[in-house]
């Protein structure tokens, strides 16, 4: 094992990945150092896929001890989606006594300055990224991605994020110089002159609230934006996906101690069965920075009830496409097939609602009318999940029995356009699949509206009929403006469509992406160039990652001295 290296060796080693990173948050061009394929993974230290597997395996049924003060006992009870019981067991704590302790390092860590912690947090990041393989397994056994996905959206996806965040901390903790000589003319008489200094001071201690479905990619901008600059951060991950995190902070606190740092910086917090300790955690007068993705009921609750706190949420909305027409029918279906199956539509960026005229849409294959084009759309997604290896590679498993329950009701709310399955996964026969189910609404029925208002997080889609494509943009704006939406999508080839609706998206800050064909989907999004919600919507009050994101996790305090 190489000897540890200090802050000052830190900065010299990830300088040149902090600057690369800095600018691709300028030109939001492609950019990333973690590589998407797992044969990339083996070399310089880094964990091959055998190599990643028995990791894992390893941890399994063990008890993962972060040496945390203020262990009171050991708690788990993860349950892989696949199956699985993990076994693990993790530190459970007694909070008059960690959360002294975490704050007890945080005027060190704030003195280090905002390039020192930039290079600790880049460490952890290559740390966890030379893990891959592993933090893959752990995050598909938690969530039920598919391996492929686990490994890439919890793994190089997430560390961009992490990345990501650490730069725009870095920008705008260096936007005020650190020193600075003042001179104020007096004519006549002698100037009057100051010395001022500003330091970036840390709200202090952040609360990172984990979710089930993407514990790293969702939990990684706010770790690393709180971290970065300047705050202790306790991570309190959901019960049912604690693995991920756990290994995060185990990663973080070897990082920080052999750089000198208290490792008690990053603390984890895991809870008992029902415990509930989310909302106790989030009202306490140490926690001043709250991170949470989850449902839209407890996210208003923080919003409401966290006031000592810098509350960023990522909530529910109501992900719309509209289709208006295309020239490109085949991309187009293909294209929507796969944005509906993946992860079993359990990402927050998943279409919901497909607004579609009742009089058909324009296609480069001749007119298609709202039931040719439902049906069409159910062949492509047959089509796609038709071979029951690929679609369990797609569909990865249900995350938990809620989404299975909403995904079997919603066949009764209108004509089934495509039915889900059961797909039977061969090497995880306890695994719960099942294929994206369609259901046809229509926007003139007073009864259905309930339906496509509401989100349906999983693989649950409405094709619902419209007037035009006049009545579908005010629908659209009605539901961002109402109800929020994580992504907008939109097909059409008329110039003035097209416009009208980029400028309901514009006017009620909602993402959009036009006319995607090809190898790019509207759920996904990618760090440094693409937002992740935008903060304007009720479906987040943050955009990840964003000046606005990390800017107000610290403020700048002035010293002025008489020269």
């Amino acid at each position: 094992m190489a000897a540890p290296l200090t802050a000052h060796e830190l900065i010299a080693k990830h300088r040149p990945t902090l600057d690369q990173a800095l600018e691709a948050i300028r030109t939001r061009a492609y950019w990333s150092p973690h590589p998407e394929h797992p044969k990339a993974y083996g070399e310089h230290g880094s964990l091959d896929a055998a190599a990643g597997k028995a990791a894992f395996d390893a941890v399994l049924g063990t008890r993962l001890d972060l040496d945390q003060p203020g262990t009171d006992d050991w708690v788990g009870g993860e349950v892989s989606p696949y199956g699985v019981e993990l076994g693990v067991t993790y530190p459970h704590a007694d909070l008059d006594v960690l959360l002294p302790a975490m704050k007890a390092g945080q005027a060190a860590w704030r003195d280090a300055g905002p390039e020192a912690r930039a290079a600790v947090c880049l460490e952890i990041v290559k740390r966890i990224s030379d893990r891959t393989h592993e933090f893959a397994h752990a995050v598909m056994h938690t969530s039920g991605q598919a391996f492929m996905m686990a490994f890439q959206a919890g793994g190089p996806h997430a560390q961009d994020r992490g990345l990501e965040a650490v730069a725009y901390a870095y920008a705008e903790q260096t936007r005020t110089p650190q020193t600075a000589e003042w001179s104020k003319p007096q004519g006549t008489r002698d100037p009057l002159n100051l010395t001022k200094t500003f330091t970036a001071v840390p709200r202090g201690i952040g609360l990172v609230i984990g979710c089930n479905t993407f514990p790293t990619w969702n939990g990684y901008p706010g770790l690393f934006a709180s971290l970065a600059t300047g705050n202790a951060v306790l991570v309190k991950p959901h019960p049912r996906a604690v693995l991920p995190l756990a290994l995060t902070v185990q990663v973080a606190r070897e990082v920080l101690a052999e750089a000198g740092f208290d490792p008690n910086l990053v603390a984890l917090a895991a809870e008992r069965p029902g415990e509930g300790i989310a909302k106790t955690l989030a009202t306490r007068p140490e926690i001043r920075i709250v991170d949470y993705t989850g449902s839209t009921a407890f996210g208003d609750w923080l919003e409401t009830n966290a006031r000592q706190a810098q509350v960023y949420t990522e909530k529910a909305g109501v992900n719309t496409v509209l289709v208006e027409s295309t020239d490109d029918y085949k991309g187009m279906l293909s294209n929507l097939a796969f944005s509906l199956s993946l992860y079993s539509g359990q990402m927050c960026t998943t279409p919901q609602n497909l607004l579609i005229p009742r009089e058909g849409i324009s296609t480069d294959q001749g007119h298609k009318s709202y039931d040719e084009v439902t049906a069409d759309l159910a062949r492509a997604v047959d089509g796609l999940l038709g071979d029951d290896a690929r679609a369990n590679a797609l569909l990865g498993a249900i995350v938990n029995p809620d989404v299975k329950a909403r995904l079997e009701a919603a066949a009764e709310l209108g004509e089934v356009a495509l039915a889900s399955r059961e797909i039977v996964n061969p090497e995880f026969p306890d695994a719960v699949v099942r294929t994206p189910v369609i259901v046809k609404l229509d926007a003139a029925k007073p009864d259905d509206e309930a339906a496509y208002t509401s989100e349906c997080f999983g693989p649950v889609s409405f094709a619902v009929a419209v007037d035009s494509a006049a009545a579908a943009v005010e629908l659209l704006r009605r539901t961002v403006r109402e109800h929020g939406a994580m992504t907008v999508g939109a097909y059409t080839t008329d110039p003035e469509v097209a416009r009208a609706i980029e400028e309901a998206c514009l006017e009620e800050s909602a993402q959009l992406s036009l006319n995607l064909t090809g190898g790019v989907y509207v759920n996904q999004t990618a760090a440094f160039s693409d937002f992740h919600g935008s903060g304007g919507n009720p479906a987040a009050n943050a955009a990840l990652t964003d000046g606005a994101y990390v800017a107000n996790r610290f403020r700048v305090v002035e010293v002025r001295r008489q020269a």
